[in-house]
């Protein structure tokens, strides 16, 4: 636990917030300021920053219930789709520095946009820099 954290102040206890699922290792509820009705977000209890600093377990905690609550959320609020987004650092718009994935459900109309929406333009990358790229990358997973 962070002591400067809302998230992990929701955590134990310390500020209310409206729960929709709970386990040993993670907490859903609604999000306070929704982009849409029944907008929920999936969190691990324990305090971690970025997605990178969960552990094998956590990570798969976490993802095992954004999994299984987002149908349930669909169908709660009875949406025809749903986005589901991790804002991962500051310059990705992460607002609360502790992991939370967004499920946001989406309805025909709606006037929303695909998740491709939120990185602005898209780069005009030649085959060669694609493979430069997926070089760079891959080389930083084997590390």
């Amino acid at each position: 636990m962070s002591d400067d954290c809302i998230f992990c102040s929701i955590v134990a206890g310390e500020i209310p917030a409206r729960t929709v699922y709970e386990t040993d290792a993670v907490l859903a509820f609604l999000d306070a300021n929704p982009l849409a009705r029944g907008h929920t977000l999936v969190i691990p209890k324990s305090h971690a920053q970025h997605v990178g600093d969960l552990d094998a377990a956590l990570a798969s905690d976490l993802f095992d219930a954004v999994a299984s609550l987002t149908p349930r959320i669909q169908e709660a609020v009875d949406a025809d789709g749903a986005n589901v987004g991790v804002n991962d650092g500051e310059a990705a718009g992460q607002e609360v520095p502790h992991v939370h994935v967004h499920v946001v459900p989406r309805f025909e109309g709606d006037g929303g946009a695909p998740i491709h929406a939120v990185a602005g333009a898209r780069p005009d990358l030649s085959d060669d820099e694609l493979d430069a790229v997926a070089d760079e990358v891959a080389a930083a997973i084997d590390g």
